[in-house]
């Protein structure tokens, strides 16, 4: 379907915004043709680099597809994978990306303690002892010593949202990580924001690759620290300062640490935020020791990101209930519950390096990095891989899912296999090989 005559506008950005509105209005649909840009440009009596620009808008948010000979077309509407178990399945699910429910801290023992006095309207947007706590929590990874704004939010995907906006207009381009944590793109996407690929390797987000973004015109940046998702890499001491180094030339580029695995990691922290960096964010969420449904994250930021950030955080409207505040404080300050995450940062840790000696020792090299879940490379694709998987009762995660670029098909898988026991592990092993390596037995 060609529609050059209700398409309308003389500039770029109307004529978007007209094929927006005929898809709004059903006028167009999924895999609809817009018309070829040479003939839009003589129906609209506007230059052909105009309905190009147009056509790049649209591309860029979404809506349309370039098919080469096949035309500019209007894109399927696509859902973005997202982390959690799988349901309606009867498979075992190894790709969840879970925390282990028996090692979350148990809330009931200190619900009492959260009961107080009524917050009402215009009241600090933070609750004062959570405060406290979190200000020694940023200052012992901060060799500065520096007072940090401390900003509070809905989890740690809601404070890269809301940083992001605060900084960014749609089409604005951000770095990052490739493979990427499933929410970042998913919010990038939403927003209408370019995602350019940095590569990520065992050290983490790669130097050359950060300064081709930049160089590319990245106005922002969204790092994994340590316990990146999906590949379980962190931050080496030498790539964390040279990183550094390339973001000196960029201090008003935001840069924003998601610090996501914070007190279950076994790694220290490294930051890529020099002294000297102006606009900059260090995020750290509850949600992977104090259980999913924490939805709260802490936020450190320079005075401007702060003072930005709040102004999209209205007390009383926008704010995070300050009863969820008061129950995390109580459980990050609780000796018992204090225990239970050092045991799960072990728990997670061992499990991991467990699963992944036995896989090395079967023939399929392996290590265990940092975080809730393995990154394990496979001979071939890995689609193919976890097809053989599903047929042994297994439900993996591949590499696809995850990949911004547009590369050959992955040959990762992400399994997430720190509650599996003895049996389980030595079962999934056996199946793994057969499934990657089906001319040797395991």
């Amino acid at each position: 379907m060609t529609l050059p005559d209700t398409i309308t506008g003389h500039t770029a950005g109307d004529i978007a915004d007209s094929v927006r509105m005929l898809l709004e209005r059903g006028a167009l649909r999924a895999d609809d043709a817009l018309p070829p840009v040479r003939a839009l440009a003589e129906s609209l009596g506007v230059n052909r680099n105009t309905v190009v620009a147009a056509y790049r808008l649209l591309a860029q948010a979404g809506v349309v597809v370039a098919r080469g000979r096949g035309g500019t077309r209007i894109a399927e509407v696509s859902t973005v994978a997202s982390e959690g178990v799988a349901a309606d399945t009867v498979l075992r699910d190894i790709g969840s990306g879970n925390p282990d429910p028996a090692l979350i801290p148990d809330p009931s023992a200190v619900l009492a303690r959260v009961a107080g006095r009524p917050v009402l309207y215009g009241e600090p947007v933070i609750d004062r002892g959570l405060a406290d706590w979190a200000e020694q929590w940023f200052a012992a990874d901060d060799p500065t010593g520096d007072v940090v704004n401390l900003t509070i939010t809905g989890g740690a995907v809601d404070a890269v949202e809301r940083l992001l906006a605060q900084a960014l207009t749609r089409d604005d381009a951000v770095a990052l990580e490739d493979p990427c944590f499933l929410a970042s793109i998913h919010t990038v996407r939403l927003a209408g924001y370019r995602a350019l690929p940095v590569p990520v390797d065992d050290e983490g987000m790669t130097v050359a690759g950060l300064r081709a973004a930049l160089d590319a015109g990245a106005r922002a940046v969204v790092i994994t620290p340590r316990a990146q998702n999906p590949t379980g890499s962190s931050l080496s001491d030498g790539r964390a300062a040279a990183l550094r180094d390339v973001l000196a030339d960029h201090p008003y580029v935001l840069v924003i640490e998601d610090d996501h695995f914070s007190l279950l990691s076994t790694q220290p922290y490294r930051s890529v935020i020099g002294e000297r960096h102006e606009r900059w964010a260090r995020v750290r969420s509850v949600s992977k020791f104090l259980g999913p449904d924490m939805c709260l994250a802490v936020t450190a930021s320079d005075p401007v990101t702060a003072e930005r950030l709040a102004l999209r955080l209205g007390s009383g409207t926008t704010w995070v209930s300050h009863l969820l505040q008061r129950l995390a404080h109580a459980l990050v300050t609780d000796e018992t519950a204090a225990g239970t995450v050092a045991t799960a940062r072990e728990h997670y840790a061992a499990r991991n390096a467990a699963f992944a000696a036995a896989l090395s020792r079967a023939g399929l090299p392996c290590s265990a990095g940092d975080g809730l879940s393995l990154w394990v490379e496979v001979p071939g694709t890995a689609r193919v891989v976890a097809d053989a998987l599903m047929r042994r009762g297994w439900l993996a995660r591949t590499g696809d899912e995850f990949r911004l670029a547009d590369h050959a098909a992955s040959r990762h898988l992400r399994l997430t296999v720190h509650d599996l026991d003895d049996d389980d592990t030595a079962l999934l092993v056996r199946d793994l090989v057969a499934a990657a390596l089906p001319s040797r037995k395991a």
